[in-house]
Protein backbone atom coordinates (compact mmCIF):
# COMPACT_ATOMS: atom_id res chain seq x y z
CA UNK A 1 0.00 0.00 0.00
CA UNK A 2 2.78 2.47 0.72
CA UNK A 3 3.49 1.92 -2.88
CA UNK A 4 0.65 3.06 -3.83
CA UNK A 5 0.98 6.64 -1.71
CA UNK A 6 4.39 7.18 -2.23
CA UNK A 7 3.52 7.81 -5.98
CA UNK A 8 0.64 10.33 -6.46
CA UNK A 9 -0.09 9.11 -10.07
CA UNK A 10 -0.41 5.93 -8.53
CA UNK A 11 -2.61 7.13 -5.40
CA UNK A 12 -5.08 9.38 -8.12
CA UNK A 13 -4.63 6.13 -9.94
CA UNK A 14 -6.37 3.63 -7.20
CA UNK A 15 -8.77 6.88 -6.32
CA UNK A 16 -10.29 6.19 -9.66
CA UNK A 17 -10.41 2.05 -9.38
CA UNK A 18 -12.25 2.83 -6.41
CA UNK A 19 -14.49 5.19 -7.60
CA UNK A 20 -15.22 2.66 -10.50
CA UNK A 21 -15.95 -0.09 -8.12
CA UNK A 22 -18.36 2.15 -5.83
CA UNK A 23 -19.93 3.04 -9.52
CA UNK A 24 -20.11 -0.64 -10.06
CA UNK A 25 -21.57 -1.60 -6.89
CA UNK A 26 -24.32 1.13 -6.91
CA UNK A 27 -25.14 1.03 -10.14
CA UNK A 28 -25.21 -2.92 -10.81
CA UNK A 29 -28.69 -3.30 -12.67
CA UNK A 30 -29.74 -0.11 -12.67
CA UNK A 31 -27.69 2.26 -15.11
CA UNK A 32 -29.12 5.20 -17.31
CA UNK A 33 -26.32 6.51 -19.57
CA UNK A 34 -28.25 9.76 -19.71
CA UNK A 35 -28.32 10.24 -15.92
CA UNK A 36 -25.01 9.21 -15.96
CA UNK A 37 -23.03 11.48 -17.79
CA UNK A 38 -24.87 14.63 -16.19
CA UNK A 39 -23.39 13.65 -13.09
CA UNK A 40 -19.95 12.32 -14.35
CA UNK A 41 -19.63 16.04 -15.84
CA UNK A 42 -20.39 17.18 -12.72
CA UNK A 43 -18.49 14.83 -10.50
CA UNK A 44 -15.35 15.95 -12.91
CA UNK A 45 -16.55 20.02 -12.81
CA UNK A 46 -16.79 19.36 -8.73
CA UNK A 47 -12.84 17.45 -8.58
CA UNK A 48 -11.53 20.24 -10.90
CA UNK A 49 -12.91 23.11 -8.70
CA UNK A 50 -11.93 21.76 -5.51
CA UNK A 51 -8.34 21.60 -6.99
CA UNK A 52 -8.75 24.99 -8.26
CA UNK A 53 -10.34 26.98 -5.55
CA UNK A 54 -8.01 25.03 -2.98
CA UNK A 55 -4.76 25.99 -4.80
CA UNK A 56 -6.45 30.05 -4.63
CA UNK A 57 -6.97 29.59 -1.08
CA UNK A 58 -3.37 27.95 -0.45
CA UNK A 59 -1.81 31.22 -2.34
CA UNK A 60 -3.90 33.68 -0.21
CA UNK A 61 -4.26 31.76 3.11
CA UNK A 62 -0.44 30.03 3.20
CA UNK A 63 1.82 31.16 0.48
CA UNK A 64 0.94 35.04 0.11
CA UNK A 65 1.34 35.73 3.72
CA UNK A 66 3.95 33.78 4.27
CA UNK A 67 6.59 34.88 2.06
CA UNK A 68 7.49 37.76 4.43
CA UNK A 69 8.53 35.98 7.11
CA UNK A 70 10.72 33.46 4.84
CA UNK A 71 14.61 34.11 4.75
CA UNK A 72 15.36 35.32 1.15
CA UNK A 73 17.95 32.86 0.99
CA UNK A 74 15.10 30.64 1.32
CA UNK A 75 12.46 31.92 -1.47
CA UNK A 76 13.76 30.67 -4.37
CA UNK A 77 12.63 27.30 -3.55
CA UNK A 78 8.89 28.78 -3.58
CA UNK A 79 9.43 30.97 -6.32
CA UNK A 80 11.55 28.78 -8.80
CA UNK A 81 9.88 25.55 -7.66
CA UNK A 82 6.60 25.52 -5.84
CA UNK A 83 4.92 27.77 -7.24
CA UNK A 84 5.17 27.44 -10.96
CA UNK A 85 3.73 23.98 -9.76
CA UNK A 86 1.29 25.13 -7.81
CA UNK A 87 0.21 27.32 -11.06
CA UNK A 88 0.21 25.05 -13.52
CA UNK A 89 -2.46 23.00 -11.62
CA UNK A 90 -4.08 25.85 -10.80
CA UNK A 91 -4.78 27.40 -14.42
CA UNK A 92 -5.33 23.98 -15.71
CA UNK A 93 -7.64 22.86 -12.93
CA UNK A 94 -9.80 26.46 -13.66
CA UNK A 95 -9.84 25.22 -16.91
CA UNK A 96 -11.73 22.02 -16.29
CA UNK A 97 -14.03 23.56 -13.48
CA UNK A 98 -14.76 25.62 -16.78
CA UNK A 99 -15.39 23.24 -19.05
CA UNK A 100 -16.86 20.96 -17.16
CA UNK A 101 -19.32 23.11 -15.59
CA UNK A 102 -20.67 24.22 -19.35
CA UNK A 103 -20.59 20.94 -20.34
CA UNK A 104 -23.06 19.92 -17.35
CA UNK A 105 -25.22 22.91 -18.23
CA UNK A 106 -25.06 22.09 -21.08
CA UNK A 107 -26.09 18.32 -20.98
CA UNK A 108 -28.73 19.28 -18.30
CA UNK A 109 -30.61 21.76 -20.99
CA UNK A 110 -29.73 24.98 -18.79
CA UNK A 111 -26.69 26.59 -20.70
CA UNK A 112 -28.44 29.57 -22.31
CA UNK A 113 -31.11 30.00 -19.79
CA UNK A 114 -28.19 30.27 -16.63
CA UNK A 115 -26.27 32.55 -18.93
CA UNK A 116 -28.79 34.87 -19.69
CA UNK A 117 -30.51 34.78 -16.14
CA UNK A 118 -33.68 33.55 -17.12
CA UNK A 119 -36.04 32.38 -14.33
CA UNK A 120 -34.89 28.92 -12.82
CA UNK A 121 -31.47 29.52 -13.84
CA UNK A 122 -30.22 33.16 -12.03
CA UNK A 123 -28.81 31.94 -9.27
CA UNK A 124 -26.65 29.42 -10.98
CA UNK A 125 -26.00 31.89 -13.99
CA UNK A 126 -24.74 34.22 -11.15
CA UNK A 127 -22.38 31.64 -9.89
CA UNK A 128 -21.36 30.36 -13.64
CA UNK A 129 -20.79 34.71 -14.95
CA UNK A 130 -18.79 35.09 -11.41
CA UNK A 131 -16.49 31.29 -12.27
CA UNK A 132 -15.43 32.79 -15.91
CA UNK A 133 -14.44 36.25 -14.50
CA UNK A 134 -12.40 34.30 -12.43
CA UNK A 135 -10.71 32.18 -14.91
CA UNK A 136 -10.06 35.18 -16.71
CA UNK A 137 -8.72 36.46 -14.07
CA UNK A 138 -6.39 33.12 -13.48
CA UNK A 139 -5.39 33.17 -17.50
CA UNK A 140 -5.13 36.58 -18.26
CA UNK A 141 -3.89 38.46 -15.17
CA UNK A 142 -2.58 36.62 -12.86
CA UNK A 143 -0.84 33.83 -14.76
CA UNK A 144 0.89 36.46 -17.32
CA UNK A 145 2.20 38.53 -14.06
CA UNK A 146 2.99 35.60 -12.49
CA UNK A 147 5.55 34.69 -15.36
CA UNK A 148 6.99 37.57 -14.75
CA UNK A 149 7.13 38.33 -11.09
CA UNK A 150 8.68 34.05 -11.03
CA UNK A 151 11.18 35.54 -13.37
CA UNK A 152 10.08 32.76 -15.56
CA UNK A 153 9.84 35.59 -18.58
CA UNK A 154 12.69 38.37 -18.87
CA UNK A 155 11.54 41.35 -16.22
CA UNK A 156 13.41 44.38 -14.62
CA UNK A 157 13.10 44.42 -11.24
CA UNK A 158 10.61 47.15 -11.15
CA UNK A 159 8.15 44.88 -13.35
CA UNK A 160 8.62 42.13 -11.32
CA UNK A 161 7.94 43.61 -8.50
CA UNK A 162 4.94 45.31 -10.19
CA UNK A 163 3.60 42.48 -11.71
CA UNK A 164 3.59 40.46 -8.73
CA UNK A 165 1.31 43.10 -7.02
CA UNK A 166 -1.04 42.91 -10.03
CA UNK A 167 -1.43 38.80 -9.53
CA UNK A 168 -1.59 39.14 -6.23
CA UNK A 169 -4.67 41.98 -6.27
CA UNK A 170 -6.13 39.29 -8.98
CA UNK A 171 -5.51 36.73 -6.57
CA UNK A 172 -7.29 38.55 -4.21
CA UNK A 173 -10.40 39.59 -6.21
CA UNK A 174 -10.94 35.96 -7.07
CA UNK A 175 -11.02 34.66 -3.95
CA UNK A 176 -13.44 37.62 -3.07
CA UNK A 177 -15.31 36.25 -5.83
CA UNK A 178 -15.23 32.68 -4.67
CA UNK A 179 -17.68 33.18 -1.98
CA UNK A 180 -20.58 34.17 -4.01
CA UNK A 181 -19.73 31.67 -6.99
CA UNK A 182 -19.82 28.94 -4.12
CA UNK A 183 -22.37 30.54 -2.95
CA UNK A 184 -25.14 30.57 -6.34
CA UNK A 185 -23.38 26.88 -7.11
CA UNK A 186 -24.72 25.70 -3.60
CA UNK A 187 -27.84 27.72 -4.00
CA UNK A 188 -28.94 26.73 -7.47
CA UNK A 189 -28.76 22.88 -5.96
CA UNK A 190 -30.56 23.59 -2.80
CA UNK A 191 -33.61 25.24 -4.86
CA UNK A 192 -32.75 28.97 -4.43
CA UNK A 193 -33.04 29.07 -8.29
CA UNK A 194 -33.59 33.26 -8.26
Amino acid sequence: MSKILENLHRTLAAGIVLTAVLFLIINLGDFDPGTYFAFLFRWIHVWFGILWIGLLYYFNFVQIPSMPKIPDEHKPAIGKVIAPTALFFFRWAAAGTVLFGLLTALHLGYLVEALTFQSGSRTIGIGMWLALIMAANVWFIIWPNQKKALGLVEADADTKKAAGRVAMLASRTNTMLSLPMLYCMVAQQQGYTG
